[in-house]
């Protein structure tokens, strides 16, 4: 856990800038529900900008690196979950703690209030609110990265159909469904923004990078135990705006160019991170 307390208090240092590539390894579906279902189309089609490109929502890339941070940090469990919706089947389960050092909370936000525990016992009741302090910005497509050659065997102009199968374990009945997908080979723009409101938010960028190192050796999207969604970060930049480059026009500093996570990683272990990132 953090260094932070209920005591610490919170004041603008600056703001890491953090954007980069998303390489689709395999078909990546992060899907836009059936109410776009089209006749003659996939049954579970992706989700599409208002020009009719795929993207990958920030809430999606958001939600998945907290999970995964969760799970690392063994908080999916039952005592420390809440639920946001306990709606018959669309139960939505997540981590929340009263505890001013969580590092989840602080990095993905806390509202104060009753929240229903999973395991049963007192409901959570807390007045310990706190500001999101990652945000996570929608992920469009680099249109370049479909190339002639992937558009000569993709079933649209930017998507293609993956045809599955649910076998009756009974009567071995074919139940075949289809899946919209983004092909193997494209990439997605993503940019990450980390305030750091004071000097121990400094630490939680080496809890992003682990979530997104988490990602690549999980999946996004849906069917990732059927092979789709493994994804890779690559050319990454990360700076850093200080409080005095929003109120004086001051410079920002570059920290990293062009680096993958390994690179990312090195960096915000060394010795000296911190001290880069000054008012």
């Amino acid at each position: 856990m953090s260094a932070h307390t209920v005591d610490t208090e919170l004041r603008l240092i600056g703001k890491l800038i953090l954007d980069g590539e998303l390489h689709c390894k395999t078909g990546l579906h992060i899907g836009a529900g059936k109410g776009s279902l089209e006749i003659g189309g996939a049954d579970n089609p992706v989700v599409k900008d208002a020009f009719g490109r795929p993207y990958v929502p920030g809430s999606s890339l958001r939600g998945k690196l907290r999970s995964l941070l969760e799970q690392s940090s063994g908080l999916a469990v039952p005592s420390e979950l809440v639920y946001l919706s306990k709606r018959k089947g669309q139960e939505v389960r997540i981590h929340q703690s009263d505890r001013p050092d969580d590092e989840i909370c602080l990095l993905f936000g806390r509202n104060p209030g009753r929240m229903e525990r999973v395991s049963g016992g007192e409901p959570l009741e807390t007045a310990c609110t706190s500001p999101a302090r990652l945000t996570v910005y929608d992920a469009p497509l680099d249109p370049d990265s479909i190339t002639p050659q992937m558009r000569e065997n993709l079933d649209d102009e930017l998507t293609e159909v993956k045809s599955e199968n649910a076998i009756d374990r009974i009567t071995s009945q074919a139940n075949p469904r289809t899946l919209e997908r983004v092909p193997a080979g494209a990439r997605f723009r993503v940019r990450f923004i980390l305030d750091v409101l004071c000097e121990e938010d400094k630490a939680l960028t080496g809890r992003l990078v682990e979530a997104m190192r988490l990602l690549e050796d999980d999946a996004l999207g849906g069917g990732g135990s059927r092979g789709s969604g493994r994804v890779q970060f690559s050319n990454l930049t990360l700076k850093w705006r200080s409080r005095n480059f929003y109120a004086n026009g001051a410079p920002e500093q570059e920290l990293l160019s062009g680096g993958d996570l390994d690179a990312l990683q090195a960096l915000v272990r060394e010795e000296g991170f911190a001290a880069k990132l000054s008012e």
